[in-house]
């Protein structure tokens, strides 16, 4: 995929934030030269991005409650010079993404399937989650429109499963071997989410910034990002991989 730098604004103003597990960069080769480490789980490039993002996403389909949008429909559209700016934003970034061995998704969601399966622990994307793989890795996110996701700093939340009720009511619900409980708790993805605590700072991801977020993997040495997608008011337009 071409980057369309020609159609892009020359204004990316910082917006000021702070967290205490997280950096934050001025540009995409900074973003993904940024060493994730210890507790510097977090790398935020702040922008502040020009264009008009509700127009294409009131111009989008929703086949779905999360429906994937492909660059070819998004270069289908007939905007308006705002709308243009918007969508040449989106390109590059899908661009600079894959140049860097990444497989962006750009997803319009309504909402996420949620997990009742256990009413006392929710397993779904609305929960303080870790992403979690084999082999070293960090999830890229942006959101462009909509609310965004959230997180909160390691020392601020608590894995669910050692908390003494939840952990109890767990117990109850296994059925296997004494010994094979851990394994149950980590096929189950029990082990991937947290609680905050009370008075914990939780913060928004904003807007336009893209984040480059720590994924829990064998022998890393950086504590995996704490994150968790807002309860949807509207729409939500973002890019995640």
């Amino acid at each position: 995929m071409a980057t369309i730098d020609a159609c892009l604004p020359a204004t990316m103003t910082p917006i000021p934030l702070a967290h205490q597990n997280s950096s934050f960069v001025n540009s995409f080769e900074e973003l993904v030269q940024m060493p994730l480490l210890g507790e510097m789980n977090a790398v935020c490039w702040q922008r502040q991005l020009a264009g008009n993002f509700e127009e294409l996403v009131n111009k989008l389909s929703l086949a779905e409650d999360t429906t994937e949008i492909t660059a070819r429909q998004l270069l289908a559209l007939h905007l308006t010079q705002e709308g243009n700016v918007a969508r040449a934003l989106i390109l590059n970034d899908l661009a600079r993404l894959e140049a860097h061995g990444a497989a962006p998704q750009l997803n319009l969601i309504k909402q996420y399937q949620r997990d009742d399966e256990y009413s006392f622990f929710p397993r779904d994307v609305y929960s303080f989650h870790v992403d979690k793989s084999p082999i070293p890795l960090a999830t890229f996110l942006c959101t462009y429109y909509g609310a965004s996701s959230e997180l909160v700093p390691n020392a601020q939340a608590q894995q669910k499963i050692h908390i003494p009720a939840i952990r109890k009511a767990l117990q109850e619900i296994y059925s296997g071997a004494a010994g094979d409980f851990e394994n149950f708790l980590s096929e189950n993805f029990f082990d991937l989410h947290y609680q905050a605590i009370a008075g914990a700072e939780i913060q928004s991801f904003g807007q336009g910034n893209m984040w480059r977020i720590a994924a829990a993997y064998p022998n890393s040495e950086v504590l995996p990002c704490l994150h968790r997608a807002p309860l949807e008011e509207d729409l939500r337009l973002m890019v995640i991989c």
